[in-house]
């Protein structure tokens, strides 16, 4: 049986978009052939970036289990003492090295209904990956304290071995918040995330920072759903 290949559909359907389009079809970076669009080439090049490359590779530095510390500043005053905590992280590849997924568990310190602040468990995900025809990096993240998603982009920079991305969120109604994240990827076995808001009058404030460092053993995958816990004993069906 012939397999749906659903990448390749993707860009024949781009493609036929793009020539049936008068606007782009007159587009005057479009490969063109007798003065109309280069289908094949067209083709070629659609396929050319739809592969991992260089850039790749950068990301392809954070595969792997690591323990992290992190410090996080809630108070209005820069001067103030951060707060701490500790979780994992788990990143893999996906999709032949174009994209990369990581989880991250740990616990923080956060205000509760009464005010009081109070351990709360704390979970997050990142797509992290290289769009070659934006030339940029970017990056889209989810977490448990919240119901948005925050979308960011930026640009490696080799001397400092950094890719710095900006984004904007709105963690309330009307309070839309520019970002700075700087990673930092020290060597195989660390790398670093600052974290920045740009905060009116106050400018540009560091908020949190989080050191990684590789955890040993085997990278193992989170249980499917409904599997057994390690260390449960086994379910017994009837």
């Amino acid at each position: 049986m012939k397999q749906f290949k659903l990448p390749g559909c993707l860009a024949a359907l781009s493609l036929a978009a793009a020539i049936a389009t008068p606007v782009l079809a007159q587009d005057a970076s479009a490969p063109k052939k007798d003065g109309k669009p280069d289908e094949a080439a067209m083709m070629a090049a659609m396929i050319e970036l739809a592969k991992p490359g260089e850039n790749h590779k950068i990301l392809a530095e954070t595969v792997g289990r690591w323990s992290y510390k992190v410090k996080y500043w809630m108070s209005p005053d820069t001067n103030a003492p951060p707060m701490e905590s500790s979780g994992t992280t788990t990143t893999s590849a996906q999709m032949g090295g174009r994209y990369f997924l990581s989880n991250h568990r740990g616990k923080m310190q956060m205000p509760g209904a009464d005010g009081k602040m109070q351990d709360m468990d704390f979970a997050g995900m990142e797509v992290a990956a290289y769009d070659n025809v934006k030339k940029k990096f970017v990056s889209s993240w989810i977490d448990n304290m919240g119901t948005g998603i925050v979308n960011s982009e930026g640009d490696y920079d080799p001397a400092a071995k950094a890719i710095t991305y900006h984004a904007e969120y709105e963690p309330m109604p009307g309070m839309k918040t520019k970002t700075r994240q700087v990673v930092t990827l020290a060597d195989k076995d660390h790398h670093k995330m600052e974290y920045y808001e740009f905060r009116g009058p106050a400018g540009e404030v560091k908020t949190m920072e989080i050191e990684y460092t590789r955890a040993s053993g085997p990278m193992r995958r989170p249980p499917p759903p409904g599997a057994n816990p390690p260390g449960a004993p086994p379910k017994v069906t009837q």
